[in-house]
This record gives C-alpha cells, structure tokens and sequence, in this order.
C-alpha cells in the first residue's frame, strides 16, 4: 500500500520523465549544488537534445559522464537523416508470398529500418541481433551521409574506390572502437522505437565489444532498462594465450522495465530424459523406492556438468507421485516450531533439525498422512520435505547458457549438405529466449543482421513447437561473397569458397543474402517434412516475402530555370520511373501510409483495369495510367468503402475527372482517406 505523498507535484521531476520517454539518452547526472555542498541529480543533457532537433552536427557538448567516441553527432544525425528509398518486392524469390506473414528485406539494416519506422513503430515484441563483433577482421557498414544527391545513390550500393558497399575494420584503423560505435549507435537508436512498450532486444556479442555496447545500451534504453547479461558458454577451445575465451554474451534491454513481465520462466532442459529413465527404473524395480534411487545416482553420473540434466541430480528418489528430491524441512526461525515427530516404522522419536520444524504439528501430521514428509531408513536422520520434478519444471531465465557451437554448425551443414557458413547462431538458443518471454501469436520478432537466416529458423520452430502465428522481419545485405574470399584465411577461406560453389550450382547471386534466403526455404521445408503427422502442419507458415531495398519509385529529376525546355518538361511529365511495376508502387504507398507490409493483397480486375486490395479494404490502389481511370471503376471502388485509396495523377485524363472521383468517394465512401502519386 503506498502512502500518500503530501507534498505538491515536482513539475521539474515530471518534464524530465517526459523528455527520458522521448529522448532516455539525453538523460544523464550533473552536479549541483553551492558553497561547496554538491550532489549528483538526475539532468537533462541539453547539448545532445539540441543534436536529436537538429538535421546538422551541433558542436561544443560540456563534460559530463557519457560514453564519447569521435563521429558520435554524425551517427545521431544519421540515425535521424531521411533517405529517399523504397522497397521492392521480389516474388521469384519469394515462398508463398500472397498468404505468408513474414519478411525478408535484403538491403542496408540502416535503409530498413528507415523505412520500417513508420509501419512498424511500437509494434515490434522481440528483437535479436547478431551483428559483427569488431575482431579486426569483421565488416562494419561505413555510413557515410553528408554527400551530394549523386554520391548517396553510389553509396547505396558501394562506399570505397573498389566499389565494396562494406569495408574492412582493420585494428590498425585508428578508428577501431569509434567506427563500430558509430555502426551500432545509429541502428540502435532507431531499433529502439520499433520496440512495444513490452518488447526486449538480445544483442550477442564477445569480449571485445561487450563494455562499450553495454555502454551505448544503457545510454539509448536507459539504465533503467539495462535487464542484464547472458554468458553463453558455447566453445571449448583452448588455444589462446593467457586465458582461453569459451564464452560469449547476450545482452539484454526492455523498451520499459515497469510494463515489461519479469516472469521469463522456461522448461528445465532433460526433463523427458529423466522421466523416461525414472520409467525404465520403476518398470524394472516396481515400488522398490531405495533400488530406483541408487540406479538413478549411477545413472546421473553418466552425464557431464555442463549437461542441464547434470543439474537436476538432487532428484533422484521416486515413490507413487513420481519423482522429487528431499528438500530442507527446518523453520525459518530458531525454535518457532519445536514437537516430536515419531518414525512410522521404528515408531521411535526422530532426530529434529536444530532450528525447529518449518510447520506447526497439525500441518506436519497432514503431510506425513499424505506421505509427503522422507523419512530415512530410521529415527538417526532428519526427515525432508518430498519436493516434485513435477512441480518445479519451469526456472527463471538463467544468466548463463551451456549449448556448443558445432552443434548449431552441425545442423546448418545437414540442411545444405555441406559447410557453407561459419559461426552461425543457435536457433535453440533463440528458441529458447522467445520462449523465455512468452512469443505468443501475432507478435513480431525482428533481425536486422540476420546472416545465416537462424533467426527467422527459429520462429518457424516455435511455431511448429507451440502451434502459434507469431512472425518475423530479417533484414540482411547482399555481402558479397568474393569480396569476403579475398580476405579470409583457414577454415572460413575453405566455408567461403564451398559457400560460392554450392550458390553458383543454383545459379544465384554469390552474397550472404541468398545463403540466408536458402537457409529459410530448407529449414521450413524440414521442419514440415520431420512434423507431418502432426495436427495443423499444413497451415504451418514457412515463407516469406522477399522485399529489395532501392531507390525511390519516384523520379528525382531538379532544372534550374534556365535548363528547362520543352524536352525537359516532357520528360518529367510523368513523375514515377519506367522501370517500375504496379506492385512496386503498392509497396512504397504501404510504407508511406505506415500500413503492415504482410498483410494479404488480393489483385482484381474491374472494368479491365488491375486495382490491388489490401486485407479487404484497408487500402485499394489502383495505378493506370493515360487518363483510364473512369467514374465507373471508382464508383466499384468506393462501394468497397476502403480506408485509403490511392490512384496515379496521369491515370485521371483531365482535372474535371479527378473531380468526378472525389465527388464519388464523398457519396459512397467519404471515409476513405484519398491520395494521389
């Protein structure tokens, strides 16, 4: 029960929790204070908040405590730079791209998360990160913005003279830190905002980031918000120097820790192991309770302490109820509870635990009725409270993680038969988190560095496993892989080299975009084919559409004055470009309304003319052109009493037309919010 504050509102307090809520990393702590007498209060950094109004880099921020790295204004600024980009969408490369839900965007993470601010703002329940983890040898994206029209339209596609969109982070780059800073900060910051007001991010990565990341986390989510770190122990290599790194990490941050449910429980791993070998022991031992537990010690042993079964050991009795282990049955409190308790097979007093009982008598007289109470062989031992596996399967998210890497690189070999990825990432371990937080249906998991596809593997699993809908976006940049291939060395040099054999086979493009796409058809494809006796497989949703990120649909064609002429002014009559589809037009509108980019579109033909449908009516498009579209097609149109409709400029053959269709929609449908391209 809180109590009542009495005293008058703290307006100052009240404007900082607004600002934190819009802006968290321009909360910071300032002394303040006269005479001497200062204390640290929680302050406004002002300097960084004029930098998130602004489009140009403001100088001159005063010292304070904060992580700094040169190029840190210009990452802001180009987190909030505006880009004239689409997406395109790419049915070849598609599964079933008319009924899935998810998501796979090949460009920029920068570009894509750009242009998925507006549709995917606050919507976002999950995302999980595996980016480059700054070895020296890793590719960080080089964002350079502040270039003319021309140069940004290359640099969407290379930034060095060699034409490579990515470029090698040397450590001998004086920049080593502050490039991957610089890298992350942008594309966090706008991650964030994706984010529900419930959502989590899980970022991996080594020992050679984790501070600063940790660092810049805490600076765009808020301290506050920091939820802590995973250790995953996933090598047992023992081939460096000093100390031998056999782990890695995962971070964790929520979008508000005070919305956000800390009940992430999960099943203890091995729990069908261990009952099916408790049911061989009592198949063989019958209602022999000492035999079961002495095979069931020996059988514990077998496995090492790394395995999660390892851990449960303790459980190691079973009676009718199954199985448990004697827990502590001593009281909190010395002496609170002090009886005697008589043996029910010596019939002799037992021996009590030294603080007392943990119960009254009447409650310890019900348990041991119930048989619920351990007694040992005779009174010389301390009875023990039957606690069962049963009722203590789930755990708290633990904080450190023992699953193998080669496991994972074992698997991934098996669908693609042969080993064309290093490192790739666990989907167990994905699986695992997701299941962590409760992914329920609907919810939207995202990856922004989606590599090897594990993330997306890993939806499609929990889906199969809880016979869900939930769904994900991957975002992830078509790296070329020649380019990687002349830098690598060992064993990635020979996975690179097998990786371009087998795309070449397919004859597909040489990059890891098209490793990940194929990852995601061939495990979807599995895990249909290993479930289907299963209840519902069929309507399993393995696919996903395929979205191209690229330049505007939009011409962007500027005259001076005096540069125009007749031909000038014909060729910018029409202001969308000829290479581009009706379904390129489509996208772009959905992104430019902010409408969800997986929902259904359902193409019909009225009047002979193509007019796109979206999820029934949340949108009609309909994009001819030379003055084709007539009163009769909109009136079917506005019948449909769409919430949106948009319609090309040049498909009206005059204004008078145009005028007509507003005076249409304003009758049937007036409602419907009406645009034009």
């Amino acid at each position: 029960m809180e109590k009542l504050k009495l005293h008058s509102k703290n307006i100052t307090s009240d404007n900082i929790d607004k600002i934190a809520a819009l802006f968290p990393n321009c909360i910071t702590e300032s002394e303040v204070g006269e005479n001497g007498a200062t204390e640290l209060r929680r302050s406004i950094d002002f300097d960084l908040l004029k930098q998130e109004l602004s489009t140009t880099i403001v100088e001159g921020q005063k010292e304070r405590y904060q992580l700094n790295w040169p190029g840190k204004n210009k990452a802001l600024l180009n987190a909030n730079a505006p880009i004239a980009k689409t997406l395109r969408p790419c049915r070849e490369e598609s599964v079933d791209f008319d009924n899935t839900e998810n998501l796979f965007i090949e460009g920029d993470n920068l570009d894509a998360l750009k242009l998925l601010q507006e549709t995917y703002l606050a919507k976002v329940k999950m995302i999980y990160i595996d980016p480059p983890y700054n070895t020296g040898k890793d590719f960080v994206y080089k964002d350079n913005f502040a270039q003319s029209s021309e140069e940004y339209l290359i640099e969407s596609r290379q930034t060095d003279e060699d034409g490579n969109r990515l470029v090698a982070n040397a450590e001998s780059n004086g920049r080593f830190h502050s490039d991957w800073l610089s890298m992350m900060y942008s594309r966090l910051k706008l991650a964030r905002n994706m984010l529900k007001d419930d959502g989590v991010i899980f970022i991996s990565i080594d020992e050679v980031e984790f501070s600063n990341l940790r660092k810049i986390g805490e600076e765009i989510f808020g301290s506050e918000n920091y939820i802590g770190d995973i250790v995953w122990k996933n090598s047992s290599k023992n081939d460096q120097d000093y100390i031998s790194i056999q782990h890695e990490y995962i971070l964790c941050f929520v979008k508000n820790r005070s919305l956000t449910d800390g009940e992430w429980k999960e099943r203890k791993e091995g729990l069908d192991e261990i009952y099916a070998a408790f049911k061989t022991f009592h198949k063989k031992n019958g209602d022999d309770w000492a035999e079961i537990h002495k095979q069931a010690l020996a059988w514990y042993k077998k496995f090492p302490e790394s395995n999660p079964i390892y851990g449960c050991k303790h459980y190691s009795w079973m009676d009718e109820r199954g199985v448990y282990f004697p827990a502590d049955i001593s009281g909190p409190n010395v002496g609170q509870y002090v009886y005697d308790v008589i043996h029910p097979n010596t019939g002799v007093v037992v021996k009590a635990p030294s603080r007392g009982w943990s119960c009254p008598q009447e409650k310890m007289f019900d348990l041991i009725q119930e048989n619920k109470v351990h007694f040992g062989i005779n009174e010389t031992s301390v009875p023990c409270l039957k606690t069962y596996l049963k009722d203590t399967e789930f755990k708290s998210l633990t904080s450190i993680v023992f699953k193998d890497g080669r496991a994972a690189s074992k698997r991934l070999k098996q669908i693609f038969g042969e080993n064309i990825f290093t490192n790739p990432k666990d989907e167990e371990v994905i699986f695992k988190l997701m299941n962590a937080i409760n992914i329920s249906d609907t919810d939207i998991v995202f990856d922004f560095f989606a590599g090897s596809g594990t993330t997306a593997h890993a939806v499609n699993l929990y889906c199969q496993r809880k016979n869900i809908q939930c769904k994900y976006i991957a975002v992830q940049i078509a790296e070329d892989l020649s380019d990687i291939l002349k830098t690598a060395t060992g064993l990635s040099k020979k996975v690179i080299a097998n990786a371009i054999k087998f795309l070449t086979k397919l004859n597909r493009p040489l990059t890891i975009s098209e490793i990940s796409k194929e990852r995601i058809r061939r495990a979807g494809n599995k895990i249909k084919q290993d479930n289907v006796e299963k209840e519902g497989i069929d309507k399993l949703d393995i696919g996903f559409r395929v979205l191209k990120i690229d330049s505007s649909n939009m011409q962007d064609v500027y005259y001076k004055p005096d540069e125009t002429t007749q031909t000038t002014l014909f060729d910018t009559e029409d202001n969308i470009k000829s290479d581009r589809t009706e379904e390129d037009l489509l996208f772009q509108v959905l992104l430019d309304w902010g409408v969800d980019l997986s929902l259904k579109i359902i193409r019909e033909e009225i009047e002979g003319q193509n007019v796109y449908f979206v999820d029934e009516n949340a949108l009609a498009a309909c994009f001819v052109t030379d003055g084709k579209i007539t009163n009769e097609i909109c009136k079917i149109i506005a019948e449909r009493k769409p919430l949106r409709a948009v319609f090309r400029d040049n498909g009206f053959a005059n204004d008078d037309v145009k005028t007509n269709v507003a005076q249409i929609f304003k009758q049937l449908s007036p409602n419907t919010d009406i645009k034009v391209l």
